[in-house]
């Protein structure tokens, strides 16, 4: 940590708790929450997450939990990987290993991945962990014994050849929306569209390849629609006006339709399973919806102990403010039916549920399955960990997540975009102040902060010291408010004033009203210390509003200013005196880089290519699946095949042809002769493991001659879905010149 200067007197006033909203400071008071906890929605651990998922959840979260511990808050940040349910166990299919092997794989990078993008969790855990099972397991006995769940049989499809029920992700067939075959029985991921297994036409098992059937088992459920007169009034009247109008409309659609009765087990091997002694639970877990939003309170627990510190105050006290981050496909999980289950568990609701909208890319929804994403591991492997710019480019990242924030639409990432705002924004609004008024005070005030003339401020040094001061009230409302993107512009507006402030005071222009000692006036230098000193103390509380959203940056101002991280705190937003006058800062460093153009067209190319190459797999996949290509060539007569003559014969020896990759020189016993017959067959077999095959020849070819060496016949091969040859050959041997007809 750095250490403070001895003569530095930052910090003495009282903290301003004025709040525009409540009216008046009592009344502010009565309603200040005794703690925060702040949620972002658990990532599912089946793969690596992309830019729209750290815009939706995880980036806002982080920026109002860094707002809330400056101002000195008791806010714990609470997340962790969701590792159970279907999608987790066909991961593992697809790479064949199990699903404790893909939670272990995904959850370690994604705790990696938010550690180094500066999301600060004050605990990342895991719905695998023993105390999520047990904190799962206790919730869900808990609704049970006290009646809250129903109990009933119903019928859903079952695998008879794996003997297993099946889970809509285990289902596929044909999107009776777009015709695509590989839909899924929950979503088609081609055109996007909610789906379920009913619908499917042609639907098929993922285990064993047949049409499911359907057939009779238990679950438990809850009962939503005994609880929509409580939802319309805790969502449509208490939060009608201070949720997002997306998200209380979603709810309303939801709540308009009529709710139904949701199972809260599945019959799968990977999950939580029921308590042991449940009637009828053997085999059964609890479904993914009802267990990962438990882990939220499993989290806490775990946080809990390990800061010895009591966890049922933050899910059971009132005076606990708790809020969710997420994007608005886990509305309807957060809003209406995590809540009932709080409910009738006896916990605390959430006070807000800031939904996001979705984060388009380049024109195109962004997407994983697609390949049009960028993954956030492929983010900083480019920007971070390649010595390109490191934490610099983490909240270039920030920044320019932050100001496209899809709070209220979708908005779009694109790379032009990116470099735009940080070559135009970052680098030459920001970071171009900060240099200058550092520069300046150096060559014009021998490195030290000068001091500050009363007598001779004029009226547009007294405006932009209350701008300074204003702006604090203005990005608080904005960040109590989840206006993060407002927010970020009301700070880059004051670095844009500090710039407008500078320029018009010209002080280098005033530096060249020299005395007979060679050094500006006593009235010139005055008038270049009130203009710097200002500029100094807009930096110090710079570093204070931007801290939420860009704290790389924000460290790296302190390091400047020789302050130590204390200056942050809220309570010093908004003062004139952060830096003591005669105290020494350090030379600027440089806060951002710029982006290049060659960057941007490199981004854009490997965005491209990652999404053709992955279409071009899911082609492959279609083909394979609907099997071999029905096509035929042009109709023929009898007396046309009639005329090949098809010989069996025996690979004797083998050789590659000298400058040509795809050829073999084969020498083949016809029985009644030998011949030398050259085939394109070399990337796909090796000479010496064909040697003693028996093949099948066109006979009568006409001789043809290939890299100098003539050929006489042909190899008849067959090739299958994936471009791989195989040798047509008798199921038995035969002599060989028989003939094939």
């Amino acid at each position: 940590m750095l250490k403070a200067a001895v003569n530095w007197k930052p910090w003495h006033l009282p903290v301003n708790l004025h709040n525009p909203r409540s009216g008046n400071l009592h009344q502010y008071m009565e309603q200040e929450p005794k703690r925060y906890l702040v949620t972002s929605a658990l990532p599912y651990a089946n793969g690596p997450k992309h830019l729209g998922h750290l815009a939706g959840a995880y980036l806002p979260a982080d920026i109002y939990v860094r707002y809330l511990r400056a101002k000195k808050k008791d806010v714990v940040y609470i997340c962790g990987s969701d590792e159970h349910g279907a999608a987790i166990t066909i991961q593992a299919m697809k790479e064949n290993t199990s699903p404790k092997a893909i939670v272990d794989k995904y959850h370690a990078l994604l705790k990696s991945n938010m550690a180094d993008l500066g999301i600060s969790f004050d605990i990342y855990h895991r719905t695998s962990s023993p105390i999520h099972h047990q904190t799962a397991q206790e919730f869900f006995k808990k609704l049970n014994d006290a009646g809250q769940l129903e109990k009933k049989e119903s019928e859903q499809f079952y695998d008879e050849s794996a003997k297993t029920f099946l889970a809509d992700r285990y289902i596929t067939g044909t999107c009776p929306v777009c015709g695509n075959p590989s839909a899924y029985g929950d979503q088609c991921e081609k055109c996007g569209t909610s789906l379920s297994p009913e619908q499917l036409i042609n639907p098929k098992s993922t285990l064993s390849g047949n049409p499911p059937i359907k057939k009779a088992t238990t679950h438990w459920y809850l009962p939503l629609d005994k609880h929509e007169g409580f939802l319309r009034k805790w969502i449509l009247e208490d939060h009608i006006n201070d949720w997002r109008p997306t998200v209380t409309g979603q709810c309303k659609s939801w709540l308009d339709q009529g709710l139904q009765p949701r199972a809260v087990t599945r019959d799968l091997e990977w999950g939580v399973k029921l308590p042991e002694g449940t009637e009828g639970g053997e085999g059964k877990v609890l479904y993914v919806w009802f267990d990962a939003p438990i882990g939220y309170i499993s989290a806490t627990r775990q946080w809990a102990a390990d800061n010895n510190k009591p966890w049922q105050p933050y899910w059971e006290d009132k005076g606990t403010k708790l809020v969710h981050f997420i994007g608005k496909d886990n509305i309807v999980f957060h809003c209406i039916i995590f809540p009932v289950m709080l409910k009738l568990h006896g916990n605390i609701l959430p006070d807000n549920v800031p939904g996001n909208e979705f984060m388009n890319l380049e024109g195109e929804k962004m997407s994983t399955s697609r390949g049009w994403s960028i993954e956030l591991d492929e983010y900083i492997a480019d920007f971070v960990h390649k010595d390109n710019g490191g934490d610099m480019m983490v909240d270039a990242l920030r920044y320019y997540l932050t100001s496209i924030a899809p709070e209220t639409k979708d908005s779009e990432f694109t790379w032009k975009g990116f470099q735009e705002a940080l070559n135009s924004e970052l680098v030459a609004i920001f970071g171009n102040f900060i240099n200058r008024s550092f520069v300046l005070m150096h060559k014009l005030c021998q490195g030290k902060v000068p001091p500050l003339h009363p007598g001779i401020m004029d009226d547009k040094d007294k405006q932009f010291l209350d701008e300074i001061s204003a702006t604090k009230t203005k990005l608080e409302d904005g960040l109590e408010h989840y206006r993060f993107r407002e927010g970020l512009t009301t700070v880059m507006d004051l670095a844009r004033k500090g710039n407008k402030y500078m320029q018009e005071k010209e002080p280098w222009i005033v530096a060249r009203q020299i005395g007979e000692n060679g050094q500006p006036t006593p009235e010139a230098q005055a008038k270049i210390d009130n203009c710097l000193h200002i500029c100094l103390q807009l930096c110090a509380n710079l570093a204070i509003y931007i801290n939420p959203f860009l704290p790389f940056t924000a460290k790296k101002m302190l390091h400047m200013m020789k302050v130590v991280d204390k200056m942050l705190e809220w309570e010093n937003a908004g003062k004139h005196k952060l830096l003591s006058v005669g105290y020494s800062l350090r030379a600027p460093e440089l806060l951002f880089r710029k982006m290049e153009d060659a960057e941007v067209t490199e981004q854009v190319k490997k965005l491209k290519m990652k999404a053709e190459k992955i279409a071009e797999g899911k082609e492959k996949e279609s083909v394979a699946a609907q099997g071999p290509s029905v096509a035929v060539k042009p109709e023929i007569v009898f007396d046309d095949f009639a005329k090949i003559d098809l010989k069996t014969g025996i690979i004797k020896a083998a050789e590659k042809v000298e400058k040509a990759d795809k050829l073999l020189k084969l020498t083949v016993d016809l029985g009644f002769e030998t011949r030398t017959i050259v085939s394109g067959i070399a990337m796909h077999f090796k000479p010496e493991d064909i040697v003693g095959r028996q093949v099948v020849v066109v006979a009568n070819l006409a001789p043809r001659k290939m890299r100098g060496i003539e050929s006489n016949g042909m190899i008849l091969m067959a090739e299958d879905p994936e471009g791989k040859l195989h040798f047509v050959s008798p199921a038995e041997a035969i002599a060989a010149g028989s003939g094939v007809s």
